[in-house]
């Protein structure tokens, strides 16, 4: 069993659907290659999570005093975009989340831990915010951590390389598409034996 994990975080319209709150033209960029570590972590049967911002409508929500609202519930800011939805298989979970870290009061790390995870890869939007924020807490509970440089981005680019340069001095790697999706195909097949 593969001990990585994959962490697709916010793959949902309200960044890639020109009607979405949070659009940014420059999300699609890297969507294909999101896609093709998703497909990469699908045949190697790893636990993959899609771990997504969901607000409730109506309730206040600390979030709300730093940004404007988004992903309310009900609205196109929640549907995935194309390509990115889960599948209706046992190693992939949607995580609904309702702060930037993909950690924060998910229950994420219990359900890494006790699918024996030592290593998560992230990818996703946006580097500088909820990639960065789910990093900093992947390598505080003591994952290995891997970002991808080109499986995430930013309508921000000079943040989005400086949370780059820092998860790399910091707190991981950040290797690109083809060393990523090798994490994937090096899977121990040992116990299938």
């Amino acid at each position: 069993m593969n001990p990585t994990a994959l962490i697709m975080v916010d793959l949902l319209k309200a960044f890639f659907h020109p009607e979405g709150s949070s659009y940014y033209a420059e999300a699609n960029e890297v969507l294909p290659n999101i896609i093709k570590v998703l497909g990469a972590a699908r045949s190697s049967d790893s636990l993959v999570v899609h771990a997504v911002e969901r607000h409730f409508p109506g309730l206040s929500d600390d979030e709300g005093k730093r940004i404007p609202p988004h992903c309310v519930i009900g609205t196109l800011d929640c549907e995935y975009v194309a390509g990115a939805e889960p599948r209706n298989r046992t190693r992939e979970i949607e995580l609904p989340k309702r702060r930037y870290s993909s950690f924060m009061d998910t229950g994420l790390d219990l359900i890494l831990r006790s699918n024996h995870i030592q290593r998560v890869v992230i990818v996703g939007v946006k580097t500088n915010v909820c990639i960065r924020a789910t990093a900093q807490d992947a390598f505080a509970l003591g994952y290995k951590v891997v970002v991808p440089i080109d499986c995430s981005n930013s309508n921000r680019p000079h943040l989005a390389d400086a949370s780059f340069e820092d998860i790399q001095r910091y707190m991981g790697s950040t290797p690109d598409l083809f060393e990523t999706l090798e994490l994937f195909s090096s899977v121990d097949r040992s116990h299938e034996r």
